[in-house]
């Protein structure tokens, strides 16, 4: 089994940014939520909305930072650091541009270019060794598109994709828990939404 005792769902707060792909890793923990009958509370000291689930006997804590997304770092280090949770412990979800719609990835540690990750990293003394997990919303094609896309609505057919794979990549995550990490990696890995 593998001891992953908190997951965290990037994203922007605010109705003006909740349909936006900027939130996909949002969109991932509310889906999470959802299918094991949570309901996310508001709680200030950790700057976002937290839950408690079970997936195999094993309690994990939700966090959706309220915080914007280059902040995100003061939430996940305040619940990290309230509840002892060891950076092996932990999960990050977050929209990736290098990735199609449609796709999703495990991946630990490593640079990344998102902001919140970027920010979470360094509020934890630099370490970037934890658990993301990466879903694709693809890239517009210019680096000067890039701000207009992440922070605009996807098109239909492209959100179905996108919500196809937040739903496989919560039942890996199930994989993963009750599992491990080679598992879930290669469900997800394999899976392509139409």
């Amino acid at each position: 089994m593998t001891d992953i005792q908190l997951i965290v769902g990037l994203g922007n707060p605010g109705p003006e940014y909740q349909q936006t792909r900027h939130n996909a890793g949002a969109w991932f923990v509310e889906h999470l939520a959802k299918s094991y009958h949570c309901t996310l509370k508001l709680e200030n000291k950790f700057f976002g909305y937290t839950g408690r689930i079970s997936i195999a006997n094993q309690e994990i804590k939700l966090l959706l930072p309220t915080t914007y997304m280059n902040r995100s770092g003061q939430a996940v280090a305040a619940m990290a650091n309230f509840y002892r949770i060891p950076l092996a412990n932990m999960m990050v979800a977050f929209d990736e541009l290098d990735l199609p719609p449609g796709t999703a990835k495990f991946k630990i540690g490593g640079s990344s270019s998102q902001n919140g990750i970027r920010d979470i990293v360094s509020q934890l003394a630099n370490q970037k060794d934890f658990l993301r997990l990466r879903i694709g919303i693809g890239h517009p094609g210019d680096k000067s598109r890039v701000t207009g896309h992440v922070l605009g609505k996807a098109p239909l057919a492209e959100q179905q994709q996108i919500d196809a794979v937040i739903d496989e990549a919560s039942r890996c995550t199930e994989l993963l828990i009750k599992d491990d990490l080679k598992k879930a990696m290669n469900r997800l890995h394999a899976f392509k939404a139409e």
